[in-house]
């Protein structure tokens, strides 16, 4: 067998979950990570002297619409690679315009900044990189999700300094931060029919939903909070739901926020809020 004729063949599998091109790009990955064959050598249409049996079972679990990601064990963010499995959200590319507006806006040196529902780390460790006179702080209530992200911290070389907290129920444990920034669960309950199985069936709940009668009480909580924990001048960042700008809005507005700003990504969705305390 070549190996254009085993990607063809996976590839024709795969289509009916993710369509032509995203199961195209799925087989890339899985041939570089498995094969350690680029499109190159694929197009080329190498001889492929038996099909090792990781990759079969790694198409079998894509079959059955297990992440990608969660497959191979980590995911790419700002640059870097990050080690992910189920107790963690998968890295999105909107988390990274979060990041790179935080980095681009911020220049000063020896800032203090607190990410909070930090999951896999990609937000703080990416920001101790970028901005590396900065004292870092994340804290999550799931402790295998910290598991995770301290274990990214060490493979990154990445200073950052962990605490397990529950941000509904405690109060914010670090004071005099210049920046707090979060992408807390955003997603309504009623909106999981509109999600991908992939998404639905393996990321984990607790980072994803909000009871449709609440759905700003992260938001709610950790503005509140932030206001004993910011000096004044700081700064809050939110990942935002794209249908929540605007109630995100004027929830800061009645807290006392300054300079709130909806920004959106790069598909033209609210996607960040921004404010001053």
């Amino acid at each position: 067998m070549t190996l254009r004729t085993l990607f063809t063949t996976y590839s024709e599998k795969l289509q009916p979950i993710y369509g032509k091109q995203e199961a195209e790009s799925l087989i890339f990955w899985l041939f570089e990570a498995f094969l350690k064959k680029g499109k190159m050598e694929i197009l080329k249409d190498e001889n492929l002297a038996k099909i090792p049996k990781n990759l079969e079972a790694a198409f079998s679990q894509l079959l059955e619409k297990v992440p990608i990601q969660y497959i191979l064990g980590k995911a790419p963010f700002y640059g870097r690679e990050f080690i992910v499995n189920s107790a963690v959200l998968i890295p999105r590319n909107e988390t990274e315009e979060l990041v790179h507006l935080i980095i681009k806006e911020n220049k000063k040196l020896n800032l203090r900044i607190l990410d909070i529902g930090t999951g896999s780390g990609c937000i703080p460790i990416s920001l101790a990189l970028e901005i590396p006179s900065s004292k870092i702080f994340a804290l999550d209530i799931s402790e295998d999700a910290l598991r995770v992200a301290i274990e990214n911290a060490e493979k990154n070389e990445a200073r950052v300094e962990f605490f397990q907290t529950d941000i509904l129920k405690e109060e914010i444990p670090i004071r005099n931060l210049d920046i707090i920034v979060s992408n807390p669960p955003y997603v309504c309950e009623s909106e999981k029919s509109l999600m991908h199985e992939n998404v639905l069936n393996f990321e984990p709940h607790l980072a994803l939903f909000v009871k449709d009668n609440d759905p700003l009480i992260f938001y709610k909580i950790i503005a509140q909070k932030a206001k004993s924990s910011l000096i004044l001048g700081g700064k809050l960042y939110f990942e935002i739901n794209e249908a929540l700008g605007q109630e995100i809005y004027d929830l800061l507005k009645e807290l006392g926020y300054t300079e709130i700003a909806i920004l959106k990504d790069l598909n033209n969705k609210d996607r960040i809020v921004k404010a001053t305390f």
